[in-house]
């Protein structure tokens, strides 16, 4: 079973028994792929539906840290618990030993200079953890590595 038919049938799901709040989360991720297949005019593999999925993550953690900035714990708690929703159909993440394992091996293969090839050895690293770390965590870990 695809991702999408996962998401269409948990929302089916979820309307049946009523979980506003899980529908609600259901519905925005459905929006953001049909959205997504309407600007690529073409069907979104699995990949595809993982990357709009994590861009919907990343955009709530980032609202949430401004909710928490702002003192509004009714909205980082509701917030929180839409991006468990998200992460749920979400690969499993790595831990950040496994993300400095992966870079060390990027930096080996690249060779790099210097931070001067940050661009060359995130890139590397982004194409092999698409998915499966935040891209935050793979930055500081190459900032790290590379100085």
């Amino acid at each position: 079973m695809s991702l999408l038919d996962s998401l269409t049938l948990d929302s089916q799901e979820a309307r049946k028994s009523k979980d506003k709040e899980r529908l609600s989360v259901l519905q925005v991720a459905l929006s953001a792929i049909k959205n997504e297949q309407i600007k690529k005019q073409k069907e979104l593999t699995d990949e595809d539906i993982v990357a709009v999925l994590s861009s919907q993550v990343k955009q709530l953690k980032d609202a949430c840290k401004d909710f928490e900035a702002g003192g509004r714990q009714d909205l980082v708690d509701s917030t929180k618990a839409e991006i468990e929703i998200f992460s749920s159909y979400l690969p499993e993440q790595l831990d950040e030993s496994e993300v400095e394992n992966i870079v060390k091996q990027v930096i080996e293969k690249i060779s790099p200079s210097g931070p001067q090839d940050f661009g060359r050895v995130m890139g590397d690293a982004m194409n092999q953890l698409k998915g499966k770390a935040d891209g935050n965590v793979v930055q500081a870990i190459v900032k790290r590595l590379l100085s």
